[in-house]
């Protein structure tokens, strides 16, 4: 379940954004408080890729060896939209097996 979700928010910061870099999703994926290695993040990265959910691009940079930045192609955008209705789904599942009883059922137990 947590690869799906990893999956999912790697796409939805990947979607916010013109491009991203690994660093980035690491520090926006921290700072909602799901916390990802490095080593997680760049084989989910790649099999997205290869999936062809993402594109990349390499640019160099003024401070070390160049960066690869990567996009969400159009199938991603795809995925993402279907991979959301999943987890609303799953929420409204959750939240229905998790709602107080009806009034009757509390009637019930009252008179217990």
């Amino acid at each position: 379940m947590r690869k799906g979700v990893l999956e999912l928010c790697i796409l939805t910061i990947i979607s916010g954004s013109e491009d991203a870099y690994a660093s980035d999703i690491l520090a926006k994926l921290k700072e909602s408080e799901l916390i990802v290695v490095e080593g997680t993040l760049y084989p989910l990265l790649t099999r997205l890729k290869n999936e062809g959910l993402l594109s990349y691009r390499w640019e160099e940079s003024k401070s070390g060896p160049p960066r690869k930045y990567y996009k969400i192609t159009e199938i991603g955008e795809k995925v993402l939209k279907d991979l959301t209705i999943g987890w609303q789904n799953l929420i409204d599942a959750v939240h229905k097996i998790m709602e107080p009883e009806n009034t009757n059922s509390e009637t019930t137990n009252q008179e217990l």
